[in-house]
């Protein structure tokens, strides 16, 4: 049975924490894989998390390296949550490794979108609510990154991520490049170059930043003070970070990391990460390239081409 947490935590408008009062107290139809225990403190204020590992290690092994990856997204996606899941679910778990994924909300204020959101937890248990207006460039990220800490310190991670809803991330490749990696002041993804900058932020499609960067925005209040939450949030977490002097073990994935464009045509085999997978049209092609959809076994219930 998942613990309840406390009433006062549950500060995601009233409709999903009517829902929540009820989900949270009944038995979860498997049992809790490691990650967060339960709420932590946004910008002073308070976000509610579920426990699930999206990606598990294939051996009973202590794990080498543990990522979080946090897809921002917004509760009327529910088609592209769907899909996103299935991609992940149907991926070769990287060795010796912990990777929990979490889609990330603000405040669900919709009584239908409450509804089924909730459903979603009590589901598959991979939700994350914060306590704020929901927006792409206002505010979010710095949201998401600084709840972190707080929302998982009792199981922290060695790297977070934060990536799109419309990312195809290959979780086995991206957490080999990881590996070798430093475990502090690391940030990774796909350069933006800017004048002889070669990379001064990373494109927003995803990026990784170690753990204890997340606890450096989380707690650089001069972030709050300068009112610097608002705008194209990539730029402005490569602005926080070069301000800061932190992220000086920067590693640009280019062009392992990339755009796809109409032609749905221009896939690398090392791939990373695909981003701009707007329509099913573009996921459809993506999982035939990387052959997602082989292995199916024959059977006279389907027939597909």
């Amino acid at each position: 049975m998942m613990k309840a947490p406390p009433s006062s935590c549950l500060l995601l408008g009233a409709p999903l924490a009517l829902l929540l009062v009820v989900v949270f107290v009944l038995p979860s139809l498997r049992p809790p894989k490691l990650g967060s225990d339960g709420p932590g403190a946004v910008c002073g204020r308070r976000a509610t998390t579920t426990n699930v590992a999206a990606v598990a290690p294939p051996q009973d092994l202590e794990p080498e390296i543990s990522l979080l990856i946090g897809i921002l997204t917004t509760p009327s996606r529910r088609e592209r949550r769907d899909i996103v899941r299935m991609a992940y679910a149907l991926q070769p778990p990287p060795a010796r490794a912990r990777v929990d994924v979490r889609f990330v909300f603000c405040n669900v204020t919709n009584p239908v979108d409450a509804a089924l959101v909730a459903l979603e937890i009590r589901r598959h248990g991979d939700v994350v609510v914060l306590d704020c207006a929901e927006n792409m460039n206002d505010g979010k990220t710095y949201a998401y990154l600084s709840s972190v800490p707080r929302l998982f310190a009792s199981a922290p991670y060695d790297y977070v991520m934060k990536a799109d809803d419309d990312t195809y991330l290959r979780v086995a490749a991206l957490v080999e490049e990881l590996r070798g990696k430093p475990r502090g002041d690391l940030y990774l993804g796909r350069g933006f170059p800017v004048g002889d900058d070669p990379a001064p932020f990373m494109h927003g499609m995803g990026y990784v930043v170690s753990w204890d960067v997340a606890e450096w925005v989380s707690g650089n209040e001069e972030i709050l003070r300068n009112n610097e939450m608002r705008g194209h949030e990539d730029r402005l977490l490569g602005k926080w970070l070069n301000a800061g002097g932190r992220g000086k073990n920067r590693y640009n994935l280019k062009p392992r990391m990339y755009d796809v464009h109409w032609d749905v045509d221009n896939f690398w085999p090392d791939t990373v990460a695909v981003h701009r997978l707007k329509d099913n049209r573009r996921w459809a092609a993506v999982f035939r390239y990387f052959n997602v959809t082989a292995g199916i076994a024959p059977s006279n219930l389907y027939h597909l081409p």
